[in-house]
């Protein structure tokens, strides 16, 4: 995940860059850079490490040109370095970035069979040489761009300009998102409207495939190579609005916060260089000793901590022991002092879980705290803490801070592998680099938001809802269960899909909803078995699954793809379409999303 900024216009565009990079850094801050025109050629400007790097580096220097690109970076592909940041310059051809180029391999063994030579080990730089390759043959950049959009596949969003044409910059979208203002005599692209609502409120959100053409007297937005009009947004930029970064409710603005939330809760405990993991904080000598570990959470939390056992277990082999932390104290629970008892709040105040806490260090066992409110009480309390990181969570249902649980409990249990040398170094780097991946895909992810919105209509209408799942997709399907009834008031329920033949099955008829987690997994045969007895029995099937599972698309209503992941991957990605499903079937009914009837955000009491 990365953010991007382009300026074509009478300001300082310098000026204009920073400042827009300044808003959207918490898309990334390992590396920055600007790429500006200036006496007629691009003049780039990189650093490594945090924007300030790069403001240091720029300093006073000025340019004369009316147009640049600049970019903050969260890597994906290559380590944090200058060699790595953005822009990427191939001969005339400059570019930023923000996602992933999934068939980036095979590119990059055509382009160097061909003689290019490459300056980066980001994916990114391919699409530079792609589109330069085009322009030398003798297309225009705009012909250029249609050209290797042909040949990349993945999610992208991308500015890119071109010595050639020095009065023009040209956006491509698909995923992640790329937002385009219109000013007086000045366009402005970002990858959120933060940094462009400085300067215009009138902003058009771009959507896939579509291409946009800017120049200083004339812009065109293109869709499917046919030249549209546009329908511009005019930003309310209240100060409540501006609290919602133009979002209708804080939910959906913290569904869309959660690329930037889960990075922000797996960086402090990453390095990159080693690709490894190192929990800061934890005297990881005591991880040792530990022989059996509790997980003690409320709601949403809970679900977390369900995942948490999973992986844990898996990667791990210490056994876990999962608790609801209302019941927890209540039946007198058998805590060795050798236990490790991790707890999770998001707003560290959850009583019942400050009381297991208590208990648990009673007992003489080591605690420690997951929480997204630093010196909370739990979290002072806890032996040891561990930190969602998620930002302010104003919505009373939880969303980023439940997706940065699942990311912090993913390293907890890679860590507690590595302690009991069940972990081979090349399998560490492998998580580690799916987790780095992990906010660029979701971005990808959050586009299901235009299917949910336009399905609300006919979704809501159904009487009962069940979501199911298998392994670690189970507790993601309780978890979308628990949003369908804080939300919009629904009856639903969350089942491990094997257990439907015990007694589920007698609930499903036509008004029925059957919402299934059914990824290509090693259970995979086994759930879509499952499925295919809710089918059997007339349940309306919307299921989430793997990219080409044609089975399971055939067998649904509607068929939602995610790329091939894993145990760890699969969990988080699906965890953004459940949200979405209960936002906008709440919204339909015309119900309070952001605080939905007989519910607190944070449950101090009993």
């Amino acid at each position: 995940m990365c953010g991007i900024v382009g300026y074509l216009g009478d300001k300082d565009v310098k000026n204009v860059l920073i400042e827009g990079l300044k808003t959207l850094e918490y898309r990334g801050y390992d590396s920055a850079g600007v790429s500006i025109f200036n006496a007629g050629k691009i003049e780039k400007v990189r650093a490594a490490g945090k924007l300030q790097s790069l403001i240091d580096k720029i300093g006073s220097t000025g340019f004369d040109g009316s147009l640049g690109i600049a970019h903050t970076r969260w890597a994906t592909h290559g380590k944090p370095t200058e060699r790595n940041a953005h822009p990427h310059t191939v001969n005339k051809v400059s570019l930023v970035h923000n996602g992933i180029i999934e068939n980036y391999m095979e590119l990059r063994e055509e382009l160097v069979a061909c003689g290019s030579v490459m300056s980066s080990d980001t994916d990114t730089e391919l699409v530079a040489h792609l589109i330069s390759k085009e322009v030398d043959s003798g297309k225009d950049l705009y012909e250029a761009v249609l050209e290797v959009k042909k040949k990349i596949t993945g999610a992208y969003a991308v500015l890119v300009m071109s010595e050639d044409q020095p009065e023009e910059i040209i956006g491509f979208k698909c995923g992640p998102p790329l937002i385009v203002g219109l000013g007086e005599g000045e366009v402005v692209f970002a990858s959120d409207v933060q940094a462009i609502a400085p300067h215009t409120k009138k902003v058009f959100y771009l959507e896939d495939e579509d291409v946009v053409l800017a120049r200083k007297d004339d812009l065109k937005i293109f869709r499917e190579s046919k030249k549209i009009d546009p329908v511009w947004t005019e930003l309310d930029w209240s100060k409540q609005v501006a609290e919602k970064s133009g979002y209708e409710h804080f939910m959906l603005k913290e569904i869309f916060e959660q690329p930037r939330a889960f990075a922000a809760a797996i960086e402090p405990h990453i390095n990159i260089e080693r690709q490894s993991v190192v929990l800061k904080d934890i005297d990881v000598s005591l991880l040792k000793d530990i022989d059996r570990i509790f997980i003690v959470a409320c709601g949403t939390s809970y679900y977390a901590g369900m995942y948490g056992e999973y992986v844990i277990e898996k990667l791990a082999g210490v056994p876990v022991e999962l608790e609801i932390a209302s019941e927890f104290r209540y039946k007198e629970p058998f805590i060795p002092s050798s236990s490790l008892v991790v707890v999770i709040s998001q707003s560290g105040e959850t009583a019942d879980t400050l009381a297991a806490l208590r208990l648990a260090k009673e007992k003489g066992a080591k605690v420690l705290s997951l929480c997204n409110t630093k010196h909370s009480t739990i979290d002072r309390e806890a032996d040891f803490k561990l930190y969602m990181n998620s930002g302010v969570e104003v919505g009373v249902a939880s969303t980023k801070a439940f997706i940065s649980s699942l990311g912090v409990m993913t390293l907890l249990a890679t860590q507690l592998s590595k302690v009991h040398d069940r972990v081979p170094k090349e399998d560490e780097q492998s998580i580690v680099r799916s987790l780095l991946g992990l906010p660029s895909v979701m971005e990808s992810v959050l586009a299901y938001d235009k299917f949910f919105a336009k399905a609300a209509d006919d979704l809501k209408k159904f009487k009962g809802f069940l979501y199911m799942g298998r392994g670690t997709n189970y507790p993601i399907a309780l978890e979308g269960a628990l949003k369908m009834k804080e939300l919009a008031y629904k009856h639903a329920e969350g089942y491990a899909a094997g257990e439907m033949k015990h007694g589920p099955l007698a609930l499903i008829d036509e008004e029925i909803l059957i919402f299934m987690l059914c990824p290509q997994d090693h259970l995979y045969e086994k759930t879509l078995s499952n499925l295919e007895e809710a089918k059997a029995r007339g349940g309306y099937i919307v299921s989430v699954g793997t990219k080409g599972d044609e089975q399971l698309k055939s067998l649904s209503e509607h068929f939602l793809a995610l790329p091939k992941g894993d145990f760890i991957t699969n969990p988080i990605l699906e965890t953004i379409p459940v949200q979405l499903v209960s936002y906008h079937v709440a919204k339909a009914l015309g119900c309070d999303v952001d605080q939905p009837r007989n519910l607190a955000k944070s449950v101090t009491v009993e």
